[in-house]
């Protein structure tokens, strides 16, 4: 198999550099419009595809993006490994603006969106008891060294719905009850669904603030995360541009299981299945449902 490595990229985030043979492509998705065409292309002999969260232009909000359609759409051109870059704040002193966090656990409190491929007439349970992929992290982690970035391996992301910041009270329960270490609004359900889509996934948390809970810095000011972002969108690029180099054009099996995670999820049995959703499933469930049907 061969690398397909796609990009995600969050608030500041809207292209990437050097591919080449680069093109903007549109994809039509059964789960609707994705976020904006993908940018496909090669770097290093290994092919790419960004997507721009957002859209380019910043059109949509956190809770407006099209995550299913997004993941769907990338799994249509071919990507095998997802790499999330997203701004977020910080709950640790030692986790300061412009450093990254390589996330490696979740908390969802995301409440107003479609969070997986699955339901009615067709009902699937995956495993994301470790929603990312340990491999991707690796390579991420010394793709993001490798420019000066200060980087933390393994962080806990608190998902909210947004799109406002944290009230006072919020911000300390996440950080001081519920232990989390980087708060944002963009990788749940994405990081769910991409698990359900049999991708390896891993974010990146380019830190921006401190939330509103640290006594020094207090509210969340949207022209200091502004002026962090274009710093951190920079050593972004940057980080995606060594990764190539690390994970190879050649693609062994994930070690994870990552992309393995459907082989005993789905339970409705093929002939109470709904024929309309399965359709839907081709691109996300097809390496599952084609060899059932064989």
């Amino acid at each position: 198999m061969q690398t397909v490595l796609g990009i995600i990229g969050g608030s500041g985030v809207y292209q990437l550099d050097n591919l080449q043979g680069a093109q903007w492509v549109s994809v039509d998705s059964p789960w609707g419009a994705a976020s904006d065409q993908i940018l496909t292309g090669t770097l290093d002999g290994v092919n790419m595809a960004f997507l721009p969260r957002h859209g380019r232009g910043h059109v949509h909000s956190p809770t407006t993006v099209p995550y299913r359609a997004n993941i769907d759409a990338l799994k249509r051109v071919g990507v095998t490994d997802v790499i999330s870059v997203s701004a977020c704040g910080s709950f640790r002193d030692q986790m300061a603006p412009g450093d990254f966090v390589i996330v490696d656990q979740f908390i969802d409190r995301t409440f107003a969106r479609e969070k997986s491929f699955f339901g009615t007439g067709c009902v699937a349970h995956v495993s994301v008891a470790h929603p990312t992929c340990t491999r991707l992290m690796a390579a991420v982690e010394t793709a993001a060294r490798a420019t000066g970035t200060t980087v933390h391996r393994g962080g806990t992301y608190l998902a909210m719905e947004g799109p406002q910041f944290s009230t006072l009270a919020e911000s300390r329960l996440y950080r001081e009850v519920w232990g989390c270490d980087v708060i944002g609004m963009t990788n749940m359900p994405e990081a769910k669904l991409a698990r359900e889509a049999e991708l390896c996934y891993a974010s990146v948390a380019m830190i921006t603030d401190y939330d509103s809970w640290h006594p020094d810095h207090g509210a969340v000011d949207i022209n200091g995360i502004i002026a962090t972002m274009h710093g951190n969108a920079d050593a972004a690029r940057a980080t995606v541009a060594g990764l190539p180099a690390l994970l190879g054009p050649d693609r062994a099996a994930c070690p994870c299981g990552c992309d393995r995670a459907l082989e005993f999820a789905i339970m409705t049995p093929p002939d109470k299945r709904d024929a309309d959703l399965v359709r839907r499933l081709d691109a996300v469930a097809g390496r599952v449902l084609n060899r059932e049907r064989s």
